[in-house]
Order: C-alpha cells, then sequence, then structure tokens
C-alpha cells in the first residue's frame, strides 16, 4: 500500500490536500483549519499513537549570528523523529512554529526548506505550520522553532526495554556532532575563548569551527526500523541531554544497570576540542555531551553481530560500547587514563528515579 503523501501551503490554510501516491487524481480540499492524515492507508492494523514536542535551544543563537540557517530544520525534526523511534513508533507527521518579531521571508525560506529536507530524512509528512510575527516578543532578527510529531506503532510492537537483561550488548550509532544539546556551554566557551568561528577548526582544517560546531542532528529512523520490525532491538535511547549517563538509564527496566566503557570509541575531535577549551572533566562530558554517541541500541548478545552489520550496511558507524549488568536501575561510564584526557582511571554513575 502507497503511502500517504501531503501538500500544503504555509499562509494558504485552505490549501490543503491529501491522497495517495497512485491516486493523485483523487486529491480533494480539506479543511483550512487543521492537518489530516490517514491511519489506515499507512497499513496500520491496531496502532498507538506516540507524540514528541521539542526544539532547537540555543544552537538557533549560533544559526542566527552567523547565518546558518540551513540546519536548524533538520535539527527540529531530529529532535522529535528520534525520539518516537526509541519508542517502537514511526514517525508519520510532522507540524511546525516559527516565531519571530518580524518575518524575513529570505530566512524563513532556508529554514522551512531545512525542516522539510528533516521530514525526508525521517520518512514524514510536513502537514502544516505556523508562521507568528510577535513585535516587541523577540529582537530584531531573532527567531524561535518548536516542533511537533506524530508517530505510531503497533500495539504489540511498543518498544518498552522491558525484556532487557544482564548480559545484552549496549551498542552506539556515532553522532554527527554535538547534535542540539549542550549549546549554552559551547556559546560560553566561544564568548570566554574568543574563538573566531569563521576561521578552519583547530582540529581539522578542512572545515570552518561554525560548520563543525552547526552540523544537523542526525536522524536515525530509517536505519533503525528495520530492525524493529525484525524485533531485534530491546531498547533504544537517544542521547539529548543528559549525556549517556542520564538517557541511557530511562529505557532500563529496574534490576538493570548499564556499563559504559569509554575506550572502546574514539573520541570526536570536536568532542576532544570542546573539553579542553572547557577543562570539563570525563565525568562531567559524559552528562553534558553526546561524547559522539547519538543513539544507543541494546540488544541480546546472538543479536549483535548482525545487528551491527545492519546498521553498518544502512549507512550507520556502530561500536560495541559496554554491557547490561544486573543491579540498581542507572548507568556507569568509565575509561582508563588516557582515555578522554584523564590522568588516571575514571569512573561516573547516573542512578535513575
Amino acid at each position: 500500500m502507497s503511502a500517504p503523501f501531503w501538500r500544503s501551503k504555509r499562509g494558504n490554510p485552505s490549501a490543503m490536500w491529501l491522497g495517495r501516491e497512485d491516486d493523485r487524481h483523487e486529491r480533494r480540499a480539506m479543511g483550512g483549519f487543521g492537518g489530516f492524515f490517514d491511519l489506515k492507508a499507512a497499513g496500520f492494523i491496531d496502532p498507538l499513537l506516540v507524540a514528541a514536542n521539542d526544539g532547537v535551544g540555543t544552537k538557533l543563537k549560533l544559526a542566527i549570528e552567523h547565518d546558518r540557517h540551513d540546519g536548524v530544520g533538520i535539527d527540529l525534526v531530529a529532535m522529535c523523529a528520534n525520539d518516537l523511534i526509541v519508542q517502537g513508533a514511526e514517525p508519520l507527521f510532522f507540524l511546525d512554529y516559527y516565531a519571530s518579531a518580524k518575518l524575513m521571508p529570505e530566512v524563513a525560506e532556508r529554514v522551512i526548506a531545512s525542516i522539510a529536507q528533516g521530514c525526508l530524512l525521517a520518512g514524514c509528512a510536513l502537514i502544516g505550520g505556523e508562521t507568528a510575527e510577535m513585535p516587541g516578543m523577540y529582537a530584531e532578527g531573532d527567531y524561535d522553532l518548536a516542533g511537533f510529531c506524530v508517530g505510531a506503532v503497533e500495539r504489540d510492537r511498543v518498544l518498552t526495554g522491558a525484556d532487557i537483561a544482564a548480559g545484552d550488548v549496549v551498542l552506539g550509532l556515532t553522532s554527527s556532532g554535538v547534535h542540539s544539546n549542550g549549546f549554552s556551554l559551547v556559546r560560553r566557551l566561544a564568548a570566554d575563548r574568543g574563538w573566531r568561528l569563521d576561521r578552519p577548526a583547530l582540529f581539522d582544517q578542512h572545515i570552518l569551527l561554525i560548520d563543525a560546531l552547526m552540523a544537523p542532528t542526525r536522524i536515525y529512523v530509517q536505519s533503525l526500523l528495520p530492525l524493529l520490525a525484525l524485533r531485534r532491538i530491546k531498547g533504544l535511547a537517544h542521547i539529548t541531554g543528559g549525556g549517556l549517563l542520564e538517557n541511557i538509564p530511562r529505557v532500563l527496566p529496574e534490576g538493570t544497570h548499564a556499563v559504559v566503557d569509554a575506550s572502546l570509541w574514539e573520541q570526536p575531535r570536536l568532542m576532544a576540542f570542546l573539553q579542553a577549551q572547557g577543562a570539563i572533566e570525563p565525568e562531567e562530558m559524559a552528562r553534558t555531551f553526546n561524547c559522539g554517541i547519538g543513539m544507543i541500541a541494546i540488544v541480546a548478545p546472538d543479536q549483535a553481530e548482525e545487528t551491527i552489520a545492519a546498521l553498518t550496511a544502512a549507512g550507520e558507524t556502530v561500536f560495541t560500547i559496554g554491557r547490561i549488568d544486573a543491579g540498581a536501575r542507572g548507568c556507569t561510564v568509565h575509561g582508563p587514563a588516557d582515555v578522554w584526557g584523564a590522568r588516571q582511571s575514571w569512573s561516573a554513575t547516573h542512578h535513575h528515579g
């Protein structure tokens, strides 16, 4: 069955149609006050709807200050769509909210085009959005974004993590950069250290520092959906604010504890740069930044090799970074001396709840 397609003209609420790719001649105008989605046409039998909303945070300030608007829409979709996939849900449709003191069409068009690109990467439909002009609410040139995504999962396919047990393997899917968390600290470091963001990065002369920092958040949906359909994955964790330490325990059942060994993957040069510039201890890195891992997959030992192969074939870079032990619900990240700039072996633990 073909997936539904949507077309909407922002600012013209009467121009909203619902149809199917193989039946476009049967488009029919829908109401002008909301978007529609044909859940039955999407092929679901007994679905639960799953909703998520998020923003891009203070990464937007860097985008505004340095004219880097072409990736923040991908960030917006990623923050929502990745939160749906970790619950087993396939993202279906997305709506955005764009607010400014005065609309600057040349900026808004770039932002909304990147939102549309993010929806393509996540495999969901952009069915509408709100553009708000609010003089006095925002400084000249500033804008803010919020995103709202709805997905669906068959009732018997919800990913709860309930089956995770001691002995399971923790896999890490690499991030594309800082993603969309930790930018208040990044901006403070930039100001305090006098970074020249328009110059090549010290850790990579082939990229401007601003472009390294603004790399869009990776969207993992299309890589993970086939494995969810095969029920190879027991649990997923999107690594956002709180880092590895605080996000992994969110998907663990009581009586299980994740142990992550930071020596099992190479710290990205961008992360090493941020750590050195801020004199950040490894323990704090583990709860502030994604440290090069944007998504965690927990699998049974006998599924690890095939899962890694499938994810690699889908374009992901995957490392085995830890295991699940019996213990208090939580996570420990540890490393030997010289890992993440440590002078001696180190360990950080977070207990959930």
